[in-house]
C-alpha cells in the first residue's frame, strides 16, 4: 500500500469526507506522519494536534503517572498515554491525554486490534487543556466520549482553574481547583490530588 503523507502547510482543519478516508487509510496516515498527531471526529474532520508547552506537558505525565501506578497495583486494566488513538464506536479516532480501559474488555479484542488502534471506547479519559485548545471544541470532544462509551472522563481547564467532570447521563459536575478526585466506581480506590495550576 502507498503511505498517505500530507503537506506541512494543511489548515489545522478540513473535512475528511473530501478525501474519502477509510478507517486502514486514517491509520496508513498517522503511521506515515509519526511526527503529526492526528485525530478524527465524529463527523469525519481531520484535526491536526498541536504540540503543548512545558507546563500542560508536566501535567499531563503527572496525571497519567498517578493512573498507572494506581493501575499497576490493582491490575485492573490497561493505562494509555495521549499516543494513543482509540476508534471510538460513535466513529470518532480520539487521543486522549491519558486512558484506561478495564481488563476484561481489553482482553476481549484481538491481538491485531490491539495493535492498531483499538476499536473501543475508553471506560476512563483525562483532557487537559493546553493555551492553544478552544474550550467549546475539548468540550465537544468529552461528549463525544461519553456518547460512545467513556464511564468518566475529567477535563482540566488551567485557564479557569477548574475540572469538569463528565457521567453518562448526568449533569457535568465543574469544580474549582483545588479539589479531590475520585475514581468512582469505574477506578476503584484511585485518587487524585489536584493543586491549582501555576502560570
Amino acid at each position: 500500500m502507498t503511505p498517505l503523507t500530507l503537506p506541512l502547510d494543511l489548515p489545522l482543519e478540513f473535512d475528511v469526507s473530501r478525501v474519502h478516508l477509510t478507517d486502514e487509510q486514517f491509520y496508513q496516515l498517522c503511521i506515515s506522519n509519526p511526527d503529526i498527531p492526528f485525530e478524527r471526529t465524529a463527523k469525519g474532520v481531520l484535526l491536526i494536534m498541536p504540540p503543548v508547552g512545558g507546563e500542560s506537558g508536566s501535567r499531563e505525565i503527572e496525571f497519567g503517572g498517578e493512573l498507572y501506578v494506581w493501575n499497576r497495583q490493582t491490575k485492573l486494566g490497561k493505562a494509555f498515554s495521549s499516543s494513543t488513538i482509540f476508534k471510538l464506536p460513535g466513529g470518532g479516532s480520539r487521543s486522549p491525554d491519558a486512558a484506561w480501559v478495564e481488563l476484561s474488555r481489553w482482553q476481549a479484542l484481538t491481538p491485531e486490534q490491539r495493535q492498531k488502534f483499538p476499536p473501543i471506547a475508553p471506560d476512563f479519559v483525562i483532557e487537559l487543556r493546553s493555551r492553544t485548545d478552544r474550550l467549546k471544541v475539548l468540550q465537544e470532544k468529552m461528549l463525544e466520549y461519553i456518547e460512545s462509551g467513556v464511564r468518566l472522563g475529567w477535563m482540566f481547564d488551567p485557564q479557569n482553574q477548574q475540572v469538569a467532570i463528565y457521567r453518562p447521563g448526568e449533569e457535568i459536575e465543574v469544580r474549582e481547583l483545588p479539589t479531590e478526585l475520585s475514581g468512582e466506581e469505574v477506578l476503584p480506590g484511585f485518587i487524585l490530588q489536584v493543586d491549582r495550576f501555576t502560570d
